[in-house]
């Protein structure tokens, strides 16, 4: 005779998420409390760069404001995110809250690291997709690659791979070439 243990995992909401100490990231995906290791210096100096470069585009060209983690953005009690980096558009800043983003950036970034490929690649994705991010980076650091997704009907089909000698065109935002040999 075997016996079946089963376990249920608990479901976490936003407000349990609140209750957690500062000194420790933390995401909250479907209602899993999942902890954030803090960054590497590699991704670290990838996320410099390339923020640095689209807030000073979205600045010159008075699109919206660009922001990066920690950085709540809540989508519903079960969801709440740090993206690395993330952009919203002039005529949606009415999401910015007072302690945190409430609704879809118009562009997110993720930057991969080790622990963090299934996380970005898998449930982070689907994540967006079913809340209208509009346009989804991942960041390959080993890689040196970043592949541009862009939303179609809640999915987001690969719209193009840059690799370090590319530059990189941004379809949500005419204009915006980053050299990611600067990046990388």
């Amino acid at each position: 005779m075997t016996s079946t243990l089963i376990v249920e995992k608990k479901k976490y909401t936003y407000e349990d998420y609140l209750k957690i100490p500062d000194d420790k990231w933390y995401e909250l995906i479907n209602g899993e409390l999942l902890m954030t290791p803090s960054p590497v210096p590699k991704q670290q100096l990838v996320s410099s760069e390339l923020y640095s470069r689209l807030k000073d585009f979205v600045l010159r060209n008075d699109l919206g404001k660009t922001l990066y983690a920690p950085c709540d953005v809540y989508f519903d009690e079960e969801n709440v995110v740090h993206p690395d980096i993330f952009f919203i558009s002039k005529n949606r800043l009415n999401i910015i809250g007072q302690k945190n983003i409430q609704g879809a950036p118009d562009i997110v970034i993720e930057i991969l690291s080790e622990y963090s490929v299934y996380r970005d690649m898998v449930q982070k994705k689907r994540l967006y997709a079913r809340f209208g991010v509009r346009e989804y980076w991942i960041v390959i650091p080993e890689e040196k690659e970043i592949e541009v997704h862009i939303l179609k009907e809640c999915i987001y089909p690969l719209h193009a791979t840059y690799s370090k000698t590319d530059t990189l065109e941004s379809p949500s935002l005419k204009g915006l070439k980053i050299e990611l040999k600067d990046i990388f």
